[in-house]
């Protein structure tokens, strides 16, 4: 193998383990630790306060 090949090799890896830790954080930012997503609950909860006061 050529010092080419084992750059190209090692640029995939690195590239491959960056996307892999993106898409990662981004689940971790939308769902709490019961694999609930955050966005949701908060909606839940502003719209019951909405009806309370209704």
């Amino acid at each position: 193998m050529s010092i080419g090949d084992i750059v190209y090799v090692i640029a995939i890896v690195v590239f491959s383990w960056m996307t892999f830790a993106i898409i990662r954080g981004n689940f971790q930012r939308k769902f709490n630790e019961h694999g609930e997503r955050i966005d949701l609950i908060e909606k839940e909860k502003q719209e019951a306060e909405d009806q309370r006061k209704a």
